[in-house]
């Protein structure tokens, strides 16, 4: 028999970093094969910025995200933006109330939000998986980095055509 190598899977979280900590992160969740069924971007008119019209799938998601500060009390949403095929979210993780623990993770987090978006979903004729498996993350450094992201997130809409998630 013969001793087939397999490909690596690319790690995808900062290695020895603890995703239970206090902190704000930006995250980029993607769709199962970047299949655009979260939104549709409609060109405003004049200097109006682009309007994101959510799809059924899109509402559910934007419900779970902001759900999450319920399901987590130690968790707030800054800021998202949910696009045709990619949802950004700067999340905020703070000290759990009164020590409890344990603390959620951010990977526990985001987890519970694609399961549950997910399985809403089948309702609305989502089969199979609505997200890829992982998650990108970006631990924030410091207040120029967040004001970035924000920024990021806020025009995001705007600059769908040249996103690098973008597909016709």
């Amino acid at each position: 028999m013969k001793n087939l190598q397999l490909p690596q899977r690319k790690a995808t979280r900062l290695k020895g970093y603890d995703y239970s900590s206090p902190g704000v992160y930006f995250i980029t969740i993607c769709t199962q094969n970047r299949k655009c069924m979260l939104s549709d971007l409609v060109v405003g008119e004049g200097l109006a910025p682009p309007e994101t019209r959510l799809s059924e799938i899109g509402r559910i998601a934007e419900e779970q995200i902001l759900a999450l500060e319920e399901r987590f009390p130690s968790v707030s949403i800054d800021r998202y933006v949910v696009m045709p095929n990619h949802i950004h979210i700067l999340l905020l993780l703070r000290e759990q109330a009164g020590g409890a623990s344990p603390s959620p993770t951010v990977p526990q987090v985001i987890g519970t939000f694609k399961s549950i978006t997910t399985r809403l979903s089948r309702a609305y004729g989502a089969e199979g998986l609505v997200f890829q498996r992982s998650f990108h993350d970006h631990v924030v450094r410091g207040e120029a980095d967040y004001r970035e992201i924000w920024d990021y997130i806020d025009s995001n809409p705007a600059r769908w055509q040249e996103d690098r998630f973008y597909t016709d």
